[in-house]
């Protein structure tokens, strides 16, 4: 955990999202409802991942893991302070 102030801080998921979006692009998903179906989550849900709304769960990073492979989790994600 980091920390702030003394206090100890979890850590939380964030979206690289210019990463994740041309990765999309490239992969060949034209539109966030293609991506969502590969990915098997909701339409709403890449839009709200993708513009900072949401916060990444665990179907989201699965499913951009498998949807987007041979990209790894680092390539698509990053591990902040929950405080950022």
């Amino acid at each position: 955990m980091s920390t702030q102030h003394g206090t100890a801080m979890p850590n939380t998921i964030k979206l690289r999202a210019e990463a994740f979006t041309e990765a999309a692009r490239r992969a060949g998903f034209r539109s966030d409802y293609a991506l969502a179906k590969a990915m098997d989550v909701n339409r709403s849900t890449v839009t709200r991942v993708v513009d900072g709304y949401l916060k990444p769960g665990p179907a989201f990073i699965g499913g951009a893991l498998v949807a987007l492979a041979p990209l790894r989790f680092e390539d698509l994600f990053e591990v902040i302070p929950s405080g950022e």
